[in-house]
């Protein structure tokens, strides 16, 4: 725990004075809050941080001597718990494939002070959804997710393809927790000054283009095999195969109660991501996770609750930590992390917190004998303070008429 008083302190790396000192100037109402120190140079900047202390760096990417994404890949080797971020000016988009390994977010100068007070806000933030400094620093070390051997198979065969579709490397992405949450971080970073977030990742596939995919699936080798996988096999397989459902119900559920089709697309992103978490522990403490998993099955307990206990936190703090540093949209972030927890939410309106808490609860206890411990019970008394507890039988209905990523009822 931080200590009162506690500032949150920032780094900021950049090889022109008068862009550090119009950051002083900027960020001078945050002095009480924050305390800020100033690099013209990468080794400069590592200097510093050798002395400790540091929550954030944020950096220029093209600097003489030592480029950001050159600095930024030493600070996540020496101190992975420190957030990393771009703030460049430059508008090549190779100069952003160069950092996507090792940058957290990337802003774009010039950077407006709400959009910078905004960003660092919510890093501090995240810092308090997690204590543990080994998996700060796991999380950290996180490029990206572990995909799916079967689907990331597929995909580098539909990118070395002579007729490769966009569409149908969309429809790939699509059913892929690490590729979904790699291209929307980099679609909704400031880079591409967007004017609102994309959720759909068959829409961030066509705005990035085969050229940008092409670079990150088969030159960046940006995503890897599930390393885990022999031990974990069934474990990963279930996963999947639930997560799709509860993205597609979630998505179902968010139509039916709103018809607002960017809520529901978000609905339907937070449900494909909301068990990501449990690949970051499983994929890093294979032997501890094992033991969750296990316990869970033995004492009929939720996966959630023994993860607390076995690991002081769960897999929906995990994930929303990992994907808030990464900048995915907020409603996304919430929802993870008041994933077992809704009515702890701020928010008392229908959300995609809503709609995936539905989906969830509703998939999980279809054969609660065939999977015990599943950890999804239905919220009743989270859905009668929103005025929705007469939903439910709308929302039985949609299980039954949706359809599953494998093409079956979900039934």
């Amino acid at each position: 725990m931080m200590e009162p008083g506690y500032k949150k302190r920032i780094l900021f790396v950049d090889d022109e004075p008068r862009i550090l000192q119009g950051l002083r100037r900027m960020l001078y109402a945050k002095r009480g809050e924050w305390e800020f120190d100033f690099a013209e140079d990468g080794p400069s900047a590592l200097a510093l941080l050798e002395a400790g202390g540091y929550d954030v760096v944020v950096s220029d990417m093209r600097m003489p001597g030592m480029t950001g994404a050159q600095l930024l890949s030493e600070v996540k080797k020496r101190h992975p718990r420190v957030t990393r971020i771009i703030l460049s000016g430059q508008s090549d988009l190779q100069w952003v494939m160069q950092s996507v390994g090792v940058a957290h977010q990337f802003l774009a100068k010039p950077c407006e002070f709400e959009v910078l007070e905004v960003v660092l806000s919510r890093t501090f933030a995240l810092s308090a959804l997690l204590e543990d400094p080994t998996l700060k620093q796991v999380i950290g070390l996180t490029s990206s997710l572990p995909s799916l051997p079967s689907l990331y198979l597929e995909i580098r065969r539909e990118m070395e393809s002579e007729d490769c579709s966009l569409e149908r490397v969309g429809r790939i992405v699509s059913r892929d927790m690490a590729m979904t949450a790699k291209v929307l971080q980099l679609v909704n970073s400031a880079f591409f000054g967007l004017p609102q977030k994309i959720a759909n990742p068959a829409q961030a596939v066509l705005f990035l283009g085969l050229k940008t995919l092409e670079t990150l699936i088969l030159s960046l080798h940006i995503f890897s095999g599930f390393r885990q996988g022999e031990r974990f096999g069934s474990f990963v397989a279930d996963l999947w195969e639930h997560s799709l459902l509860t993205s597609e119900l979630a998505k179902a559920i968010a139509w039916e109660e709103t018809r607002d089709r960017a809520l529901a697309d978000e609905a339907a992103m937070a449900g494909l991501l909301h068990d990501c978490g449990k690949l970051v522990l499983a994929d890093n403490f294979p032997d501890r996770y094992a033991q969750v998993l296990t316990r869970s099955a033995a004492e009929r307990l939720p996966v959630w609750q023994v993860e607390e206990e076995i690991f002081g936190t769960s897999h929906g703090l995990v994930g929303a930590y990992l994907l808030g540093l990464w900048g995915l949209p907020h409603a996304i972030i919430e929802t993870l992390a008041f994933s077992h927890h809704p009515q702890a939410s701020p928010l008392k309106t229908f959300s995609v917190l809503t709609a995936v808490h539905g989906a969830d609860s509703l998939i999980s206890s279809r054969d609660p004998e065939e999977k015990p411990g599943s950890g999804w019970e239905m919220k009743t008394d989270y859905l009668e303070s929103l005025g929705l507890l007469s939903s439910l039988s709308a929302w039985r209905e949609l299980v039954f008429r949706n359809k599953g990523g494998n093409g079956r009822p979900i039934d």
